[in-house]
């Protein structure tokens, strides 16, 4: 008889192989009341659909690979040495939260923080670097010169504001697909942008940008409203799916399409585009902003970040030659 699949806040797994195994519940609650219910669905609304589909590929990863619910540490450990030299460290990192975080909901042993487990995570990071990749920041200087090889074609405007405004606010790929020009108010000194939801803010409180009018040849304002111009449109999406022709489409632009107009645009332009993504906007502009000098409190104002420690990188990137000692010497 084929098994009963179960859920952990919608994500489904098959049933483990040892059938005296408790089953897994959304939030381990097996009452079928009303109240019992409303509470089940909140637990699930607090997880964006993008957490969901990635706890639903990292536990079906698990399964696949001959895992078991609940784990037992041998058996997390084995599957971390299978893969300790096909995946990245971050993907491994990652998929032990997953685990981590079914068996916290369901009051199971953690075998994620036992000492077996540990060891295999550290002799990984040891054997095979522990770094997380990063994007390439594209910083303002590139930037420049990538929109110096665009023309005035609806795609061309399209992108301009999209790199533009990208950069200008800082923003995730996701944050800047899912603007709407209702979240635009044009204002003396610029635009302000209403970010109603980011990754960081599942519960929609939101938080507004300011986008200045720019200073160079390439203004943030002026590509964004010159984009609303030619895509005659007021409402909806702001960045919308350009076709062959030239036409604008009424859908939204997808994430997936960010990165692949940065590289697009930078291989225009006679830049290698390899190591550049969608994130490559948020990071040059934190990257060129520490550069410049400008304070960490008022670069996470933009961006949104909650700590130094969470710029810190594009910090340290940014002053790698300021007062270099080096330069004192050579």
């Amino acid at each position: 008889m084929k098994s009963k699949p179960h859920t952990f806040d919608n994500i489904h797994i098959s049933e483990p192989q040892n059938p005296a195994l408790k089953p897994v519940s959304s939030i381990a609650i097996n009452c079928n009341s009303g109240a019992a219910q409303k509470l089940e669905r909140l637990v699930s609304a607090s997880l964006s659909e993008n957490t969901k589909r990635a706890y639903l590929a990292d536990l079906a990863h698990f399964v696949e690979a001959g895992g078991d619910l609940p784990a037992m540490p041998e058996a997390v450990a084995l599957y971390v040495s299978t893969f300790a030299e096909t995946l990245a460290v971050s993907t491994l990192t990652r998929r032990l939260a997953t685990l981590s975080k079914i068996h916290k909901a369901n009051d199971w042993p953690n075998p994620c923080q036992s000492e077996i487990v540990r060891s295999a995570m550290k002799g990984m990071k040891r054997l095979h670097g522990g770094g997380q990749q990063q994007a390439k920041p594209l910083t303002r200087e590139t930037l420049l010169l990538v929109l110096d090889h665009m023309t005035e074609t609806s795609r061309d405007t399209r992108d301009k504001a999209l790199l533009l405004t990208g950069f200008a606010g800082g923003f995730r790929r996701s944050e800047l697909v899912g603007l709407n020009w209702s979240d635009i108010a044009e204002v003396r000194e610029g635009l302000v942008v209403h970010l109603r939801r980011s990754k960081t803010d599942q519960t929609g409180v939101g938080r507004k940008i300011g986008i200045p009018l720019g200073q160079t040849r390439h203004c943030p304002v002026k590509a964004l409203l010159a984009w609303q111009e030619m895509s005659e449109s007021n409402d909806g999406a702001i960045f919308r799916p350009v076709d062959w022709l030239g036409r604008v489409q009424p859908s939204r632009l997808s994430g997936e399409a960010v990165p692949l107009i940065i590289r697009e645009r930078m291989s225009a332009a006679g830049f290698d585009p390899t190591g550049f993504s969608g994130h490559s906007l948020r990071a040059g502009f934190a990257t060129s902003a520490a550069k410049a000098g400008v304070p960490s409190y008022k670069i996470r104002q933009q961006t949104g970040h909650k700590s130094d420690a969470m710029l810190s990188r594009y910090i340290r990137d940014g002053e790698l030659f300021e007062g270099n000692a080096a330069a004192a010497l050579l």
